[in-house]
């Protein structure tokens, strides 16, 4: 059978959106498995609600050493550098305040956080560790929240991945012509439901 000139491009089109489809599939449903399931998490945090493990641990500071931070009007990088030394924490650095002459640390992290307490009249540094479920590890990772650079460049290849495979998935899906007028009212529909959807859960 002969293809016309006219219809060569749109052939090329077809078979090419094929071969792409098929070559970013793997990723892309691998993510989309993955983001199915912990936004349905997300969605339902009461369904594997349990007690939140939190540990709380003391260290005691040499007087020279705290009196030296009290000088300081935020020691925040020497006195995290000090209790990594110490104890092991949980989380990347977020945030430092002081406030009445005691250091407030904050880190977080997909795998918990810590709360890191300098009282330098008292000697001593309070650490409060909250380990994350691998419930909540998940769907932190969903949210890429306190994520580090690796993980939200993973996140927005595969937003970028996803977006082209669903786009390479309409031009297959329009490409039955014997179905396009099927095809186009379930599309139309399908987005009359998501927009009424939305403006009435808003």
């Amino acid at each position: 059978m002969k293809l016309s000139l006219a219809r060569l491009p749109r052939s090329r089109l077809f078979r090419l959106s094929r071969r792409l489809h098929g070559w970013l599939s793997a990723l892309a449903f691998l993510m989309l498995m993955f983001f199915a399931a912990t936004g349905l998490l997300l969605n339902h945090p009461d369904w594997f609600e349990g007690e939140k493990q939190e540990h709380i641990q003391t260290l005691t500071v040499p007087e020279t050493l705290a009196r030296h931070w009290q000088q300081q009007e935020n020691p925040s990088a020497e006195v995290l550098a000090y209790v990594r030394q110490q104890l092991e924490l949980t989380g990347r650095f977020q945030s430092s305040e002081v406030s009445d002459g005691e250091l407030m640390i904050r880190l977080e992290s997909p795998a918990g956080s810590s709360d890191i307490w300098l009282r330098p009249e008292e000697h001593l540094i309070e650490v409060t560790r909250k380990p994350a479920s691998a419930i909540s590890l998940l769907t932190e990772l969903h949210r890429g929240k306190n994520t580090g650079a690796g993980w939200r460049w993973l996140i927005d290849l595969s937003a970028v991945i996803i977006g082209v495979l669903s786009l390479l998935g309409y031009v297959l899906y329009f490409s039955m012509r014997k179905r396009l007028g099927h095809h186009l009212l379930l599309t139309v529909g399908s987005l009359v439901a998501l927009v009424s959807l939305a403006f009435w859960s808003i």
